[in-house]
């Protein structure tokens, strides 16, 4: 169901697949064994979530500020890297997996990348 109430970032398509990440990390942590509550699923989890948080958070302010948040959902997207590979290595998620996380990451990388040039360039 779609909310007759939208914001301008919803509109973004890097906000967008941030969302279906987060989404996505929050199945596979599911899996994880409950030792890892308030270790790496929480870790995996904040970071693929921080992704879409940022986009929204700073959308709504200056091109320079913007690019400061859009900055800081990357960093996040390289976190979210380092925790999946954490996880295929604790034998929690399977190689093709991680690939498909890998995959997702760097689409979104690189839609951000391209988000915070044209900002810069406007």
């Amino acid at each position: 169901m779609k909310s007759k109430y939208s914001f301008k970032f919803e509109d973004l398509q890097v906000y967008q697949k941030a969302m279906d990440f987060g989404e996505l990390v929050n199945q596979q942590v599911e899996q994880f064994p409950n030792h890892e509550i308030y270790k790496l699923s929480s870790q995996f989890i904040r970071a693929a979530d921080s992704i879409a948080f940022n986009i929204a958070e700073g959308s709504g302010s200056s091109d320079v500020n913007f690019n400061r948040y859009l900055k800081m959902a990357w960093d996040s997207s390289h976190e979210c890297v380092a925790a999946s590979t954490k996880a295929r290595l604790r034998g929690y998620i399977t190689f093709d997996t991680e690939e498909e996380n890998r995959r997702i990451l760097t689409e979104i990388g690189k839609m951000i990348s391209s988000l915070r040039r044209h900002l810069k360039n406007k």
